[in-house]
């Protein structure tokens, strides 16, 4: 490990002084290779004079610091907590070294790359507070600003922080107690700069992500509603419908994998990732390797095979060849929106793709698991108004990727139609959702009950929504449109809660 040690102590001979010299001891014989800087020994001007710090030419102690920055791995910050925070010496160094272009750059206003990205930083700083009171009654807010507003916002990530206190009322013994723990924290870097707790956590944190579960309700509320439809108030087989979701599950965390894997090269370039659009970015962050990707999506794909197999095998035999039809067909257009040869995302056809998977085959999934028949006109009538309420946020999240999906060669229906097109087909599908729902409820009088709040409340929220695309498709559209993806993603619970609601009452 290559660390770097950084002495914010405007006195050279202090705790902070000696805290700084038995961390370096202690990492240097443990085999890590240190740089040091103590910042009260290196002549520059703290303050910002020019218009931004980037402008402001660089002492050479300063470009000094610059360069083992990006040598570092790893960041060691000593420093007392005066006031609450660290001292001016530490925020003048900060002010000057973290410039654009060498610790961030901005894409947008509200975005930006964290240029220092991949290091981790240690925070040993002492005070007279006593640290819970620091901690729990100030919220300790120069560790907060140290670790996430300034550190975080570089991409730098706070791996420890020590508080040695209070000072004042220290002796010797406990002075040299804090030394010692001082220099089993450098001694601690031969073995990386996390703890075993923090690289677990973190694994576990990348894979969460991957799995993207922001996405996942709505496809059990309409597989429920599937079951529940099936039923006909009658209590479910729980067996069947616990391995029919878990199937579910695993194919579309199968998706999910997959799609980051084979749209890496556009959402690598992509500047306007969010949390619903650009991918989970794991891989193109670093969070998650292609080769524990690649083992991701093997274990995915076989637990869904697996769990189908199983579901099949205790599945009366009138219905499991029905139910191992309709899981292998969508699981194929599913696992299709991305992968060769089909790249259903890249022909045009990924929208319609995801609006029927996550309708349809959703509801139909559920319906089969629960013994009814994939014929049947009812669950695919409740899909039609669902699927069409699943179109508007899926165009959405397309236009925000647009530019890179298009360097990249994928050919979605935003890049075929462009954008404001597409916006013009979602305020279409806006309004089409709780007309066909509401016509479904006028005429068939199975669906009466289960659509009749979906026609009301999907009209109302239609409107709404109709008018948040009208606003884009005539004005200029913004980099990042997060709102009105969540305006139409909340639409689509009209055509799936109100359903839920008053089928699972059916059971009660």
């Amino acid at each position: 490990m290559r660390c770097l040690l950084i002495l914010a102590h405007p006195r050279r001979e202090s705790l902070c002084g000696a805290l700084f010299d038995a961390c370096a001891d202690g990492a240097r014989q443990a085999g890590v290779e240190c740089r040091e800087l103590v910042l009260s020994e290196m002549p520059f001007d703290p303050d910002v004079h020019a218009p931004s710090p980037e402008q402001q030419p660089l002492e050479p102690d300063l470009q000094r610091a610059q360069q083992d920055i990006q040598w570092a791995e790893h960041l060691v910050f000593v420093y007392p907590t005066w006031w609450g925070t660290f001292p001016a010496l530490l925020k003048g160094f900060l002010d000057r070294v973290l410039t654009p272009g060498f610790a961030f750059r901005h894409v947008t206003h509200d975005r930006w790359d964290k240029l220092l990205s991949g290091r981790t930083a240690d925070l040993i700083t002492t005070m007279d507070t006593p640290p819970l009171v620091y901690r729990f009654i100030y919220r300790a807010p120069g560790q907060q600003a140290l670790a996430r507003a300034t550190l975080g916002y570089c991409g730098i990530r706070s791996a420890r922080t020590e508080t040695f206190g209070p000072v004042i009322a220290s002796d010797a013994g406990q002075r040299q107690q804090w030394l010692d723990r001082a220099r089993s924290i450098g001694a601690r870097l031969a073995e990386g700069a996390l703890s075993t707790g923090q690289r677990r956590r973190q694994r576990v944190g990348a894979w969460l992500a991957a799995l993207r579960l922001q996405f996942y309700p709505m496809t059990w509320i309409a597989y429920t509603v599937g079951a529940l439809l099936a039923a006909g108030g009658a209590p479910l087989a729980m067996t069947p419908y616990l391995l029919g979701y878990l199937a579910l599950f695993l194919l579309e965390a199968a998706t999910v994998f997959l799609n980051d894997w084979f749209d890496f090269d556009s959402d690598r370039i992509n500047l306007l990732g969010g949390p619903f659009t650009g991918g989970s970015r794991v891989l193109v962050d670093g969070r998650i390797d292609h080769a524990a990707m690649r083992k991701g999506i093997g274990l995915a794909m076989l637990g869904a095979a697996g769990t189908l197999a199983i579901l099949v095998a205790v599945a009366p035999a009138a219905s499991a060849g029905s139910t191992a039809a309709i899981y292998v067909i969508f699981a194929i257009l599913a696992l299709a929106y991305t992968v060769p040869p089909l790249k259903l995302s890249h022909r045009g056809f990924g929208e319609l793709d995801v609006a029927l998977t996550h309708s349809a085959g959703a509801i139909l999934a559920g319906y089969v698991v629960q013994g009814g028949h994939w014929a049947d006109s009812t669950p695919w009538l409740l899909a039609l108004p669902l699927g069409l309420a699943v179109l508007p946020s899926i165009l959405l999240a397309g236009c925000p990727d647009r530019t890179a999906d298009e360097a990249a060669g994928k050919r979605t229906l935003v890049v075929k139609l462009g954008p404001r097109a597409a916006i013009r087909v979602a305020m279409a599908a806006c309004l089409a959702a709780p007309a066909i729902a509401a016509l479904l409820a006028l005429t068939r009088t199975d669906l009466s009950a289960l659509l009749v709040w979906s026609a009301v409340g999907g009209t109302v929220h239609a409107i709404w929504l109709w008018r948040c695309l009208r606003r884009l498709a005539n004005d200029q559209l913004p980099d990042r449109i997060d709102g009105p993806i969540v305006l139409a993603l909340t639409f689509i619970l009209w055509f799936c809660v109100p359903p839920l609601i008053v089928l699972a009452s059916a059971c009660w």
